[in-house]
């Protein structure tokens, strides 16, 4: 297997470079509410930051005693939250209360709660505040012949996203109360065979400057134009981000994008290069390792639009134009925590179809299931970096592969890394294009030799 030992080269490198970002990390705490766990490896950090910090990630109002302080040295996975707070918070006192109709809220003291007073403001981390689902919106599957006009009208709902073919609708109330009340009735309703949020997925994560590395250069591969109607050379729908220009000698090997978002804005490279540039690039480089010229294609699909994050029904959408635009590889170099019903079934399809579908198996060290990675036969793909499981990376009987996750990308004459279960996604795909064009192995044989290449390693 030339190419696969080719392959492991570029790995090992990317196995070392992730390893020295890994050892200049920052203070790091990964909150998850949606799943109730927690992970931090933080060294030395006062108070305030830590709370700031919280506050972002969870969305709590928090209250701390004025002169309450501390510094946290700590590093755990995994922890659910009363148990996390414990050890972040040592020997402080505090009470959690939750809310309804309003944000929880956290008090912070060193006498009485009475006497947490001073207000935390979310800390300005580029974390994303930790919300679970599009406020006032519900996604709903009906049987066929449901007036899904009527059936709003009596919910006092709009029917803002549709697929009539499908039977899938996005419906938007007025407030949350009015959610929840449709949400309890839709649930008894026998023409819905399913409901659910409009749940957000994970923001991607950023690719960041490299310097002074003397790390493998730009992707170099040629277009095989003799082989682009052979039906061995695969079409791999990115579903992602808007995606920049990847420069002369790559864009060939692009289609036209298509965007569900109805609002695409291309950022301009000043920028960086955006989650599906680099990804893009990373799974042309992974089919460059095999040859140096093949007929893959890239389908970019935008589900992201302008916003940080995505949601399940944009994601669902994208995944319906990729296959209806020709792909036969999904590449899903997202994840969240929450489960879908509506995506679910959508991927099903798909793969009835025989798509083959690589997710990310996600960025937190914990064994919780990610999805859509986590879905019956999906593809879960971890990272490692070196020979072992990355550090960050999901863990779990879930997982079928592991790749490296760190990845070099180039935008202009700038070299940046993308470090993650994305990357590591992004490889498994073009490992599978780049093989499938060159020996038209069956999908099935295809994962069968990624597995005993890539194997999960053992914790």
């Amino acid at each position: 297997m030339r190419t696969v030992t080719k392959f492991l080269l570029l790995a090992l490198w990317l196995g070392l470079a992730g390893a020295a970002r890994a050892g200049t990390a920052t203070n790091a705490l990964v909150w998850e509410p949606g799943a109730d766990r927690v992970s931090a490896d933080i060294r030395g950090e006062a108070l305030w930051p830590l709370l700031e910090d919280i506050a972002h990630q969870t969305g709590w109002h928090i209250f701390v005693e004025p002169g309450a302080n501390r510094k946290t040295d700590v590093k755990f996975a995994g922890l659910p939250s009363g148990e996390a707070l414990k050890k972040l918070l040592g020997d402080l006192n505090f009470a959690y209360v939750p809310k309804t109709n309003e944000a929880d809220q956290l008090y912070v003291f060193t006498t009485s709660l009475r006497n947490a007073t001073q207000r935390v403001q979310a800390g300005t981390t580029n974390k994303p505040v930790a919300r679970k689902h599009a406020p006032n919106e519900l996604l709903i599957k009906v049987k066929p012949g449901t007036d899904i006009e009527a059936l709003a009208k009596s919910l006092g709902a709009k029917v803002i996203g549709r697929d009539d073919k499908q039977g899938i609708y996005r419906l938007q109330f007025a407030d949350a109360a009015a959610t929840e009340t449709a949400l309890g009735e839709l649930k008894s309703n026998p023409d819905v065979t399913a409901v659910e949020y409009n749940n957000y997925l994970d923001p991607p994560t950023l690719a960041q400057k490299l310097e002074g590395t003397t790390g493998p250069g730009p992707v170099a591969l040629t277009l095989d134009t003799a082989a682009s109607n052979d039906p061995c050379h695969p079409v791999v729908g990115l579903i992602d981000t808007p995606m920049q220009s990847l420069g002369s000698q790559l864009d060939p090997f692009i289609l036209k994008p298509i965007s569900v978002t109805g609002d695409t804005v291309v950022p301009g490279t000043a920028a960086g290069p955006t989650h599906a540039t680099s990804m893009a690039q990373t799974i042309l480089r992974a089919v460059s390792q095999q040859s140096s010229s093949s007929a893959v294609k890239i389908l970019p699909v935008d589900v992201y639009g302008n916003s940080e994050t995505a949601t399940t029904w944009n994601v669902a959408l994208g995944v319906k134009a990729a296959v209806d635009g020709g792909a036969t590889v999904l590449n899903m170099s997202l994840g969240g925590t929450s489960d879908s019903t509506i995506l679910s079934s959508i991927l099903q399809q798909a793969m009835a179809k025989g798509v083959v579908v690589f997710a990310a198996a996600g960025n937190q060290p914990v064994a919780t299931d990610t999805f859509p990675a986590a879905l019956p036969g999906v593809i879960a793909v971890a990272a490692t970096q070196g020979q072992q499981l990355a550090p960050y990376s999901n863990f779990g009987s879930f997982i079928s592969l592991a790749l490296p996750g760190a990845s070099v990308v180039y935008l202009g004459n700038q070299a940046y890394v993308v470090n993650g279960t994305s990357p590591a996604t992004a490889y498994a795909s073009g490992i599978a294009a780049g093989y499938k064009g060159i020996n038209c192995d069956s999908w099935a044989q295809i994962q069968q030799m990624m597995q005993q290449k890539f194997p999960v390693p053992k914790n």
